[in-house]
């Protein structure tokens, strides 16, 4: 079985629920965070922006070097930057995955800072892993939305706030 079609079809998958998460998201609560030692919405939500930009990363690179290659997040400050950066990052993922090839999935890709080794994975477990980062992080933010009282809209089916709407309907 071919992985890099099944990658691709995920990445439109989580790309469709992670726009309408976003799109959810205030303008005027980007600094709002849940805890001091949490990040605010405007770090979780650029890091969720960022996360396809692992997929090229894996694919076209060996390595990454924090200490030759410090992380630099882009100062994002409302939703139509949050979802144009998305859309930017997924299209260069989904380039990057259909021009590569099987092979290379299997090769030894690192994540280190300087001499320490953070993690050494195959370059297709590197994008697994920013596929699964994107779900964490985006029920991360559906946390931060229930707490301010948004509704969060459905992941995997419909959420309790789109249940309690299609009740309210029809009854109506």
């Amino acid at each position: 079985m071919k992985m890099i079609p099944m990658f691709l079809k995920e990445l439109e998958q989580k790309a469709q629920i992670t726009r309408k998460m976003l799109s959810r998201v205030p303008n005027d609560k980007f600094d709002w965070q849940p805890h001091a030692k949490s990040m605010t919405i405007r770090q979780l939500t650029t890091h969720i922006t960022e996360l396809p930009e692992w997929i090229p990363l894996a694919i076209n690179t060996d390595e990454l070097d924090f200490a030759k290659n410090p992380y630099k997040p882009e100062l994002l400050n409302n939703i139509d930057e949050l979802l144009a950066t998305l859309e930017k990052n997924l299209a260069l993922a989904r380039a990057s995955l259909e021009q590569a090839d099987e092979e290379i999935l299997n090769k030894p890709w690192v994540l280190r800072n300087g001499g320490y080794i953070i993690m050494t994975y195959t370059k297709a477990e590197v994008i697994r892993v920013a596929l699964n980062q994107t779900t964490h992080h985006r029920a991360q933010l559906g946390v931060y939305l229930r707490l301010l009282n948004i509704p969060i809209p459905g992941s995997y089916g419909p959420s309790a706030d789109e249940l309690e709407f299609a009740a309210a309907m029809e009854q109506a």
